[in-house]
């Protein structure tokens, strides 16, 4: 592979953020075969041969597999190679919400607690002020805003003890895994106590011949400036972006040549529970409470009582945003309390023997989201898991929950007034797309599908610091997702 200055500058820093939580890189060995043992069902004629002629035009290299069926029956329309083992990418995330669902119920809500060891006396607390993460991960700065107006509310102005972080509800982990660029904002570190997405807003400026920049966890309301970060921009061309952690700060450098006059991004957090601290500090000071400098604590102390606290949505409605906005950490903190095993790597073993006792179905997943680059599906099991999802508890609610999208035409293209919808989950690593989901029209019947495209040996093949849009994966993608449309569009047609 030949890296061009083109190549590795098209990855860069953009005039604006952009959104990457979508964007993902994808076992559990000795759980599962690499390929099924299972007989294969003889498909019917139909749209065999155009699929077969979509999937050359598409020249994407490595393999696809599908598999489809009419919702509730055992056997498949058509199939291709429906018992090799793929990458799911963020497909894996269906798994995730049935098994979260399965565990939590879907009215499950993650808390963020302000409690006190102490008494409160003309709003002075002679004792802790304590700040209770319960692995919410969709808590933001607005609504971490609110909660300290809240508490300020009360009347509370003083803390003659400790300021108290209580981070234990989800195990702390660095980075979600380490085979991708550290700047990427889908792959911040994990802690019971979460803003943002454990990312920092990173803004710079040209100045004269210098640079303004500045580090805040912005919120649409509030924005408390961030120490625990910081970014320096260096006179080079390469690397792009440079990481230490040193002095209990994230230390960043970027190449000055990778950017724009003016912009902004958003980078990941390594040490949460410090950014949170430093952000709630920097809001109660706004409203005239002192906190001294922050103690941290996995378990809640004893004696603590409740202030105030923020109720996060129903688990149900996490999960949709989850699916349609593909967050990575999302799925590994609704994982992570659904099993309540130590590290990732367990809870994600914990779900794969969950799925092949209660829907018998051979995935080997290694965490929650999809981002780990070993994790395992054949077409055939996730086509079965989403069939028997239908008879979970509250497995009904995944079609629902899925995002929503019109049958494409001919070429590809949403048609979004379509009476035939798609219901389904996407995933997206480099040189990997995933789709799986169910197609109903407007008569109700039904086919669930699932389809994965890889080539995982030219994903391998690019240099981790080029990982985060390497030449050649965006027209890969477009051509992977055009042709999916089209064969979906070709099954409807046959099958419906």
């Amino acid at each position: 592979m030949t890296l061009t200055r083109r190549a590795v500058m098209a990855g860069l820093l953009g005039a604006a953020a952009r959104p990457l939580w979508g964007q993902e890189t994808a076992a559990l060995d000795g759980l599962a075969p690499l390929t099924s043992l299972r007989p294969q069902p003889r498909p019917e004629r139909g749209s065999g041969a155009q699929a077969e002629a979509l999937i050359r035009a598409a020249k994407l290299g490595g393999e696809v597999s599908f598999a489809v069926a009419r919702l509730g029956e055992t056997a498949l329309l058509a199939e291709r190679h429906a018992d090799t083992a793929m990458p799911p990418a963020s497909v894996a995330k269906v798994v995730t919400t049935l098994y979260a669902l399965e565990k939590l119920g879907p009215e499950h809500r993650f808390e963020t607690r302000v409690m006190r060891i102490g008494p409160v006396t003309k709003g002075r607390l002679d004792g802790d002020l304590v700040l209770v993460g319960g692995g919410d991960p969709n808590l933001d700065s607005d609504q971490l805003g609110d909660l300290v107006a809240a508490l300020a509310a009360t009347g509370l102005r003083q803390v003659t003890g400790r300021f108290v972080l209580v981070d234990g509800a989800v195990p702390y982990r660095e980075r979600l895994v380490r085979d991708q660029p550290e700047q990427v904002g889908y792959n911040p570190a994990l802690s019971g106590l979460i803003l943002n997405y454990n990312r920092v807003h990173f803004e710079w400026a040209k100045a004269g011949s210098g640079w303004t920049t500045a580090l805040d966890a912005r919120g649409e309301r509030f924005r408390p400036p961030v120490s625990t970060a910081q970014v320096t921009i260096a006179a080079r061309d390469l690397p792009i972006f440079t990481y230490q952690r040193a002095d209990d700060r994230d230390l960043w450098t970027v190449a000055q040549t990778a950017l724009n006059d003016a912009g902004s991004r958003w980078i990941p957090v390594r040490d949460p529970s410090a950014y949170v601290g430093e952000a709630f500090a920097a809001l109660a000071r706004a409203q005239g409470i002192a906190l001294p400098k922050p103690t941290r604590l996995r378990d809640l102390p004893e004696g603590a009582r409740e202030i105030v606290a923020h109720r996060g949505d129903a688990l149900a409605a996490v999960l949709k945003d989850m699916l349609r906005y593909s967050t990575n950490l999302t799925a590994e903190v609704v994982g992570l309390t659904a099993s309540q095993a130590g590290t990732l790597e367990g809870s994600g073993a914990a779900m794969t023997v969950w799925a092949r006792r209660e829907l018998g179905v051979g995935i080997s997943l290694h965490d929650h989201s999809g981002l780990n680059s070993a994790n395992r599906v054949t077409a055939r099991d996730m086509l079965a898991l989403l069939q028997r999802a239908k008879g979970q508890r509250h497995g009904g609610l995944l079609e629902n929950l899925m995002r929503e999208t019109g049958l494409a035409d001919t070429d590809g293209a949403e048609q979004k007034a379509a009476a035939t919808r798609v219901h389904a989950k996407s995933g997206t690593m480099n040189f990997v797309s995933a789709l799986a989901g169910y197609v109903r029209d407007a008569q109700d019947q039904a086919l669930t599908f699932a389809m994965f495209s890889g080539d995982v040996p030219r994903r391998e093949a690019v240099p981790v610091d080029l990982r985060e849009d390497p030449e050649g994966a965006g027209p890969w993608v477009k051509r992977a997702r055009r042709m999916q449309g089209q064969v979906i569009a070709s099954w409807a047609k046959a099958y419906l």
